[in-house]
């Protein structure tokens, strides 16, 4: 492989750039989140508790690998988001589910939380930039941060689809549209690089829950009924196809250790 110009100096991030690749694998995963959380719950028959107890043991080995790893690594970094997903969607279906938490008062309570963990991580390191994850006490509040923003998005998700009864699809393309106008908004300068990141980030996993639960839930919920299986393996495949041609081409490395998004 061709070296790097000398003019370009390496980073030790520990987080991929924004490319386009990123928020196709972000929705991916988070897709993947969704329907494997239930896959794992009812198909196999594990429980909701099961499941928790096993997806968050597994999620605490791979951010021992991704803490340990020097820089960026694609696979590990994107295994830790598959499971942070994954995960998420089990702490809001504990709350609903097991304790009867009402998905207005978690979606407050998630928002609230996100609120925090943004204003610990800028009083600590004066900035939210994904470009400066270099140290490990950014990588905590960078971790935090996502693992509650999946949190919220499927609290966020479920309320509009199923309590606010707008359906799976139409939440999907209301979700999405909003995205859309971040972005209009971010080329139009109106929105910084780190409110236009983190806003976008938020959104992409109520659609991506979305989505996944339009293709996979029964007719009558308003789904396609295609079930856990096929669309957990689809787009955990489409996952794995992408991660590896970051992995060669090497496109998603930041070289730039500024403070934008």
């Amino acid at each position: 492989m061709q070296p790097r110009a000398s003019t370009m100096v390496r980073v030790a991030s520990k987080v991929p750039e924004v490319t386009v690749y990123f928020w196709i694998i972000k929705v991916l995963a988070t897709t993947v989140g969704e329907t494997a959380a239930d896959l794992l719950n009812f198909n196999l028959g594990l429980g909701l508790g099961g499941t928790t107890l096993a997806m968050f043991a597994v999620l605490a080995g791979a951010l021992v690998l991704q803490y340990r790893a020097p820089y960026y690594i694609p696979w590990r970094y994107w295994l830790v988001v598959v499971l942070v997903s994954i995960a998420g969607t089990l702490i809001t279906d504990n709350l609903t589910d097991s304790f009867g938490v009402p998905l207005e008062v978690t979606t407050a309570v998630f928002a609230v939380a996100l609120a925090v963990v943004f204003a610990w991580w800028y009083r600590s390191e004066r900035t939210l930039s994904i470009h400066s994850i270099s140290t490990r006490r950014r990588e905590t509040f960078y971790w935090a941060a996502i693992l509650t923003t999946f949190a919220l998005g499927t609290a966020a998700g479920d309320l509009l689809a199923e309590r606010l009864g707008l359906g799976y699809l139409l939440s999907a393309a209301l979700f999405a549209t909003v995205i859309a106008f971040i972005g209009l908004f971010y080329g139009l300068r109106v929105f910084g690089g780190v409110f236009a990141f983190w806003a976008a980030y938020v959104l992409t996993r109520p659609l991506g829950a979305s989505l996944g639960d339009w293709v996979a839930q029964p007719s009558d919920s308003g789904g396609l009924n295609l079930g856990t299986v096929g669309p957990s393996i689809v787009c955990l495949l489409a996952v794995v196809v992408l991660v590896a041609y970051l992995t060669l081409s090497r496109r998603d490395e930041i070289l730039d250790d500024g403070f934008g998004a």
